[in-house]
């Protein structure tokens, strides 16, 4: 049986497996003091957490409870610290594995069993074989459910499917860096010592976008739904949409719990950039749509995508998120949402027609 096919034998791989784990031994106490590495790992107050650099290029923080935040390896990384193992969400590029392995040594002796993928994309999956690797199967719990070495790497089917490629074409990713668990659920329920919540939105990114909730240490991952670094990223393409990060936004922010005034209780990491609260997260998704809006006003009065970018409707915004150069530019976000939006009213009109 292929172990990438999300089957109701993989769940209960997962299920059994884990149940093994979780009533073993005692929880682990996780210190704020420097270890055995001589590593500090500071414990944050309220706003954001600080963090130390490991080996002078990757940096690790502890946000709360059981959960760090590993910075500098490409896409953020996150680590929870369970009981007996430890879970990952997201892998960065391979080139930083051998610092985030360190990293993860830093706070614990503990080994690596799950990687959680948020997307496809290559700096957050470039890492999986390394650190997949490194770690450790589920406990051999039947021949038929028995993974054949390294930790497990989990992700919505949709990531497998775009990384992949059907016989006889090149993948755009070797088949080690695959997920080797898939789900097709809008959530998927796993515990180590806290439960470990995986979240699907249909439609943000990407198609394929998961977000992580540790529910006791109350910190979320989001991956590139929410990023710091750029305005967001619609990959249209690959099932991205506007209108449907926006409502993913809205989701993650009815579960955050802040502490006072919008601020501290649950902490957010995001795909890129520092450690959020609930503030940051409303903040981010208020340019959204303010952004969004603007567009579609202009959309609404049959304005050209050139007249769009020419009435530079992010300028307020330009000083946080805004790129003339690189991989995201505004004027891409731009053209993004003026395609869905203007295709939406055209399907409109249509349907307007025909009835």
């Amino acid at each position: 049986m292929s172990r990438c096919e999300g089957s109701f034998a993989s769940s209960l791989r997962v299920v059994f497996g884990l149940a093994a784990i979780c009533f073993a031994g005692t929880m682990a106490r996780v210190s704020a003091q420097p270890n055995d590495t001589g590593i500090a790992v500071p414990t944050p107050g309220r706003g954001a957490p600080e963090g130390k650099a490991v080996n002078g290029r990757v940096e690790i923080l502890h946000v709360q409870g059981n959960v760090y935040m590993i910075s500098g390896a490409g896409a953020n990384i996150t680590v929870q610290v369970g009981k007996e193992v430890v879970f990952l969400v997201d892998a960065g590029v391979p080139e930083m594995s051998d610092q985030v392995l360190d990293a993860v040594r830093s706070i614990t002796e503990k080994r690596i069993m799950f990687i959680i993928d948020t997307s496809a994309d290559a700096d957050h999956i470039g890492g999986n074989a390394n650190l997949a690797k490194a770690g450790i199967p589920v406990p051999n719990i039947g021949s038929t459910l028995i993974a054949p070495g390294g930790a497990s790497v989990v992700a919505h089917y949709n990531v497998l499917t775009r990384i992949s490629a059907p016989s006889g074409k090149q993948s755009l990713f070797p088949s080690a860096d695959w997920p080797t668990d898939t789900y097709e659920t809008d959530d998927w329920k796993f515990y180590n010592g806290e439960g470990v919540f995986i979240y699907h939105p249909a439609h943000a990114h990407t198609d394929g976008d998961s977000y992580v909730l540790f529910r006791s240490s109350d910190v979320i991952s989001t991956g590139d739904i929410f990023t710091l670094a750029s305005y967001p990223v619609i990959k249209a393409a690959e099932g991205g949409s506007i209108n449907g990060l926006i409502q993913t936004l809205n989701q993650i922010i009815d579960m955050l719990e802040p502490e006072e005034d919008e601020e501290g209780g649950t902490y957010v990491i995001p795909g890129h950039g520092h450690v959020c609260d609930r503030n940051d997260v409303v903040d981010y998704r208020d340019m959204v749509t303010i952004i969004r809006d603007r567009v579609q006003s202009m959309v609404n009065k049959g304005m050209s995508l050139d007249q769009v970018k020419a009435a530079k409707l992010t300028l307020d915004y330009d000083g946080l998120y805004g790129a003339t150069t690189g991989p995201w530019t505004t004027n891409m976000f731009i053209e993004a949402i003026y395609r869905e939006l203007s295709g939406n009213k055209n399907q409109q009109q249509k349907k307007a027609g025909g009835s």
